[in-house]
């Protein structure tokens, strides 16, 4: 029988505590992330979701801190927004800063590969909210991050689009390999898409799931539809009311 080590892990956190003006947000956190692993992270406003998503991405400096925490030196951040410069093309929104020599190349390469390939001239503010997701995936991934961290990209779109972009962020993940970490509030998203399910709490880790669905996931599959009861009662929602 061949053994195959666990890939090394591409996060880090020990002991991670974070807060503002004295008020704790997250406590004592400890935790591993595998390279390449799909992580989802719930739980109710408030619970430390975003705090820890932006420890992450270090974009906390007014933050009081304290345990550590690692991650891949190339780390890229999905906003719920698109943040695309206006006066900037599409292309010219996803090369921005970027250091490398095939760079718009690559970037055409990845707005065909979201849909987007007719777009690369126009104005971010022509394009559909979800064109406009499109393009900041397009952009995340561009940068061939080794960590890509999404607070909740997809909130603010329509079902049907938050559908399409799901399936979308999916294939390409699965095609690039980078590990993610999701802040998201729909318990369906994260069982269609992540490998693992935290449900955080008070500022601590209260549940480690790991999701043993083979995709394409349908949500009538019974482990699908068993987790996803699971998860609804750790968030406080009683069965039968959604």
């Amino acid at each position: 029988m061949t053994y195959h080590a666990p890939p090394p892990p591409a996060v880090v956190l020990t002991d991670l505590s974070r807060g503002f003006a004295g008020k704790a947000v997250l406590d004592r956190v400890s935790l591993q992330i595998p390279s390449g692993q799909f992580v989802a992270l719930l739980g109710e406003s408030g619970s430390g979701k975003t705090t820890l998503l932006r420890a992450l991405a270090d974009l906390d400096d007014e933050a009081e801190s304290s345990g550590t925490y690692e991650t891949p030196e190339s780390v890229s951040v999905l906003f719920q927004d698109a943040r695309l410069l206006p006066w900037l093309s599409v292309l010219d929104n996803l090369v921005l800063g970027l250091r490398r020599p095939d760079g718009r190349a690559a970037a055409l390469a990845l707005l065909e590969a979201v849909g987007l390939g007719d777009k690369a001239e126009v104005w971010p503010d022509t394009l559909s909210g979800g064109q406009k997701q499109r393009a900041a995936l397009a952009r995340s991934l561009l940068r061939e991050p080794a960590l890509l961290l999404a607070d909740e990209p997809f909130g603010a779109l329509d079902a049907l689009t938050r559908l399409k972009m799901q399936a979308l962020l999916h294939d390409l993940v699965r095609r690039r390999r980078p590990t993610v970490v999701l802040v998201t509030h729909d318990v369906d998203e994260a069982l269609l898409l992540a490998d693992r399910i935290l449900v955080l709490k008070d500022g601590r880790i209260a549940e480690d799931h790991a999701v043993r669905i083979a995709h394409p996931r349908q949500a009538h599959h019974p482990d699908f539809i068993a987790l996803r009861g699971r998860l609804l009662a750790s968030l406080g929602v009683v069965a039968g009311t959604v």
